[in-house]
């Protein structure tokens, strides 16, 4: 059984790392770069951080809450849908770098005035069951990794094909972990 107090705490220092960790990725960035996708379906390095900052407070946040205050349903949410109807690639990435961090710095008050035992309680979900705050909470954390992990496989895949000489990069497959050569 998971222990709803050592959760929290690990899941508060998992969370409070990434607005950081963006900011060293990102901090310097080119606007260009912001805003380019390494390919027509992906997203661009300003749309991810969009959607975690929208994410924060709309998804894992409310839903959180809804669980902890003793709700009975979650608002639907359709996050894939947000990045063209609330127009990610037009933001200023600074600001949206910036409502993310603020929008965390919220989250991790919330989560530090938490009792531990409210994470038990739990929703149903029409389509994934009893949520609980435990699950909710891992979730969140997983979503953070999942997002870094994307980020920097764009921002790789980005830098593989700057400049104008060809050229031959080497490593791992930043989607699969398998050594490959990206040319350019």
């Amino acid at each position: 059984m998971v222990d709803p107090a050592r959760l929290l705490a690990s899941a508060r220092a998992d969370l409070a790392r990434l607005p950081r960790i963006l900011d060293a990725l990102l901090g310097d960035l080119d606007v260009a770069t912001w805003r380019e996708r390494p390919a027509a379906a992906e997203w661009s390095p300003l749309e991810i951080v969009c959607h975690l900052r929208d994410e924060e407070a709309e998804d894992f946040g409310a839903r959180l809450r809804v669980v902890v205050d003793g709700g009975g349903a979650f608002v639907a949410i359709d996050p894939a849908r947000w990045a063209e109807a609330r127009r990610y690639r037009d933001a200023d990435p600074n600001t949206a770098l910036a409502a993310f961090g603020e929008r965390r710095v919220a989250t991790l008050v919330f989560l530090a005035a938490l009792a531990p035992e409210r994470l038990r309680l739990a929703v149903s979900h029409p389509r994934l069951g009893e949520l609980s705050g435990l699950d909710l909470l891992a979730a969140w954390v997983t979503h953070d990794r999942l997002h870094l992990a994307q980020l920097a496989a764009t921002l790789a895949r980005l830098g593989a094909t700057l400049g104008a000489a060809p050229r031959r990069v080497r490593g791992a497959d930043p989607l699969r972990g398998k050594p490959r050569t990206i040319a350019s």
